[in-house]
């Protein structure tokens, strides 16, 4: 399964901070915003990752994020000309994508709760239909909304709807089999001349291939697209950070644990990015107290 990042757009609602840098790069405490998303990939399991943004921003991301050896994954890297809908993103990474399933995860969103990982591993491993992930949200007007039959099957999906069906939003992370891209050439653009992802998960819903997995207790979810959201994502990380020792969303974490990086190159790494950081006293920690890869993938959960 291959990975798209979508990171493109143009952060108008957190302007001025984003007139002349990516909203993706912004801090989210301690990690670059796009950290976020890239882990739930990277917690997926998918190592092959397609960073889509604007002409803009793509220098400042592959400056970020480089080829990707560094955490044993590879990064390619897409342009996106005019922001015309997230569903574009498969048109773009076509050839990337291949006879392949991919998903999707949105750049500026956050999500963590204790079982994350297994979730996104078996959305991954589903070989046909889609997959979202949908949460309990004060105001679905705002997002897309999915609709319940009372057997809790999903019967309608609808894009900032007037009156919602529900309070359950999806998020922006979703995993589609390979007939995403020719679903997302057929789509029609919508009264604002985009792309709707809504309208591709409408058409696996019309199969009945949507799987529609809710997060509730125990999760949280950061669409961090204003300054009150983006706040309120850094208060959440610095909180639950501070209180069990452990970081949400660090690539060097995960692909140690994983097995994408072994004592040395994670110590090498440390050396060369993080000498004498925070961070990379925490990344030390880490390699002396999971000194294998059999223990590492044991501890696989606390990457979450």
């Amino acid at each position: 399964m291959k990975g798209l990042l979508l990171a493109g757009g143009n952060g108008t609602r957190l302007r001025p901070v984003t007139m002349s840098i990516s909203k993706h790069l912004l801090p989210v405490y301690d990690k670059p915003l796009i950290y976020y998303p890239l882990s739930l990939l990277m917690l997926a399991g998918i190592r092959e990752i397609m960073v889509i943004s604007s002409p803009r921003d793509l220098p400042a991301l592959r400056r970020l994020l480089g080829d990707g050896a560094q955490w044993g994954i590879r990064f390619a890297y897409g342009e996106q000309s005019s922001p015309d809908g997230l569903a574009q993103a498969f048109l773009i990474a076509e050839d990337f994508i291949g006879a392949d399933g991919c998903a999707l995860a949105l750049g500026d969103n956050i999500l963590f709760g204790h079982g994350l990982s297994d979730l996104v591993e078996t959305a991954a491993e589903r070989r046909a239909g889609a997959t979202v992930f949908a949460y309990q949200v004060p105001d679905p007007e705002r997002f897309g909304v999915v609709g319940f039959d009372d057997a809790g099957a999903p019967v309608s999906i609808e894009e900032k709807p007037a009156r919602p069906a529900s309070s359950w939003a999806v998020t922006g992370f979703y995993f589609y089999d390979n007939d995403v891209v020719g679903i997302a050439r057929s789509v029609q653009p919508s009264a604002r001349g985009e792309l709707e992802i809504t309208d591709v998960n409408r058409a696996y819903m019309a199969r009945g291939a949507l799987q529609v997995e809710r997060l509730g207790r125990g999760f949280a979810w950061f669409d961090a697209g204003t300054h009150d959201s983006l706040l309120d994502a850094a208060d959440y990380v610095r909180l639950v950070e501070t209180h069990q020792r452990l970081k949400i969303a660090s690539p060097e974490e995960i692909a140690f644990r994983r097995g994408y990086l072994d004592r040395e190159a994670l110590s090498r790494l440390i050396a060369e990015r993080y000498a004498h950081t925070a961070y990379g006293d925490y990344l030390d920690r880490l390699a002396e107290d999971v000194p294998t890869l059999a223990e590492a993938a044991r501890h696989q959960s606390f990457c979450d």
